[in-house]
């Protein structure tokens, strides 16, 4: 398939010569047709695989195929991103596909002036790429106005409510016309995405051009288990004998990045941080030392995740493990881009088993594992492979004799869990088919216009587990006997109302 089939008109073919796209991407050629005819797309692809122009070339080209341009202070394309690299890059997106095309595009987002922005939007612009806080800034200024809005695209809208903009969001989506484009695009869709978009999509066409929340098949997945205070001096070693030229590092914690930048600069590495604390000017230049190969090691925290764009990456290491699942598969997603290959490791210590089979169960594989002479664990790391599933035949066993126990299989320490032919590493995710039974978002009431009322953007949320040690969210499964309160209206009442129910079978009255 070309270009030129797709539809796309000649400035952009002009470009994407230019560029050096040859032909669509998988995303690329399932996107852009719908898009092009108008419709609103659920589309779900592995990062690195072209999803930003998937949504951006065709979008240009209708808003180039109408002649209008936007009125002072309007906007008539709006991109959603939830951090500020991410919105950098897809902004340069925009302003690299449409530079044969004329259009005003521009980027705002916080930790920089406003002011800026401000007279950018002054002068009204075709498309508009923000993050919610700082969009709402403006909003609240009476700086941007929709009457001339004509699509919305939420890009990564898993991390936006990951990072707590539901409130944010709501309050933008509400303020849109009813008659508009929506897109929502994303390397993973968790649940609570799929209920969010049975409220703001009108008849979708959904795509899943990759494996759901799989990592790219090009990147190959390891882990070494140590102790939690043997991890830097493992990373240490690691450089030292492996001479890695190029590292992006990722830690849970601001703190963690600079204190693990302070000791990689002691030992002579030439490293810098990325992380929220930082003014985005610093954090803009130590991504441009590192994509110039000034620094040779990056230490990020998630808010890098999805927004950097590295080529040609070589090694990804998770020094601390995500709490959120789906952040691995973001991770891991800037090495082994664009078919090139790459490597992902994870430093796993004992503490981070929760979080490691809650990564392995998303991706549907188990991560095999080796250890470093000289850095071993100390306090194992829990085996997470599932237990082999029976035959389905009856299998007589010899009961052990009496006042012995039974010999424990044996299990060679140094064979890859991978290599096991019980534990399947090759599913396949994807969407599940509709059903009569499937799980609806609840109606939300009418406001002005036939717009959800507020509160109606929330319901589409109910179902996801607030307790992050267990629970669908989590990858685990609650306690026998807890009670689980998913959050919403009422959980407080229906917290009370179970553990009133367990004292009254267990005949003890419950604490008030």
């Amino acid at each position: 398939m070309t270009f030129e089939s797709l539809g796309l008109i000649d400035p952009l073919l002009r470009m994407l010569a230019t560029v050096g796209y040859t032909e669509p991407t998988p995303i690329q050629q399932q996107a852009i047709p719908p898009i092009l005819q108008g419709r609103d797309v659920l589309a779900a692809a592995q990062t690195g695989t072209g999803k930003t122009a998937g949504f951006a070339i065709p979008l240009l080209q209708r808003l180039a195929s109408g002649g209008e341009r936007a009125a002072p202070g309007m906007v008539r394309c709006l991109v959603l991103t939830p951090t500020r690299e991410l919105a950098e890059q897809v902004f340069e997106s925009f302003r690299s596909y449409g530079r044969n095309i004329p259009m005003r595009a521009y980027v705002a987002y916080g930790g920089v002036p406003i002011d800026t922005q401000i007279a950018k939007l002054r002068k009204g612009l075709d498309v508009l790429v923000a993050t919610p806080g700082r969009l709402l800034d403006l909003m609240g200024q009476g700086e941007v106005q929709f009457d001339q809005l004509q699509a919305v695209v939420l890009d990564e809208a898993d991390r936006m409510l990951d990072l707590g903009f539901a409130n944010d969001l709501e309050q933008i989506l509400l303020a849109l016309p009813d008659e508009k484009q929506t897109l929502l695009f994303s390397a993973t869709f968790p649940e609570v995405i799929r209920d969010l978009a049975q409220v703001l999509l009108n008849d979708p066409v959904t795509i899943q051009a990759s494996p759901r929340n799989r990592a790219a098949a090009t990147v190959r997945q390891w882990a070494i288990t140590t102790d939690k205070r043997r991890k830097a001096p493992l990373l240490l070693h690691l450089l030292r004998k492996n001479d890695w030229p190029q590292v992006l590092v990722f830690v849970k914690t601001r703190k963690g990045a600079d204190a693990l930048v302070g000791q990689l600069q002691e030992h002579g590495f030439k490293a810098d941080a990325i992380h929220g604390d930082k003014a985005q000017h610093a954090r803009l230049r130590a991504l441009e030392r590192f994509k110039a190969g000034h620094v040779q090691l990056l230490v990020a925290t998630d808010v890098a995740a999805r927004g950097l764009d590295i080529d040609a990456l070589p090694l990804v290491v998770n020094f601390d493990l995500p709490t959120v699942a789906e952040d691995y598969v973001h991770r891991i997603g800037r090495t082994g881009r664009a078919g090139m290959e790459g490597e992902a490791l994870s430093l796993v210590c004992a503490d981070e088993v929760e979080p490691l089979r809650a990564i392995e169960k998303l991706t549907k594989q188990v991560l095999p594992r080796t250890e470093v002479a000289g850095y071993e664990a100390e306090h194992r790391v829990p085996d997470t492979a599932p237990a082999a599933k029976p035959s389905g035949k009856p299998v007589k066993k010899d009961a052990p004799a009496k006042g012995k126990q039974a010999s424990k299989p044996n299990v060679d320490p140094d064979q890859p869990l991978s290599a096991d032919p019980r534990f399947r590493t090759d599913l396949d995710g994807g969407f599940p088919a509709a059903t009569a039974t499937q799980r609806k978002a609840p109606a939300a009431k009418a406001g002005p216009g036939g717009k959800p009322a507020r509160g109606g953007f929330h319901a589409a949320q109910t179902g996801r587990a607030r307790n992050p040690g267990y629970g669908p969210a989590a990858g685990g499964a609650a306690p026998k006997g807890a009670v689980v309160v998913t959050g919403g209206r009422g959980a407080k009442a229906v917290a009370k109302s179970a553990a009133k129910a367990t004292a009254r079978t267990s005949g003890k009255r419950p604490k008030r």
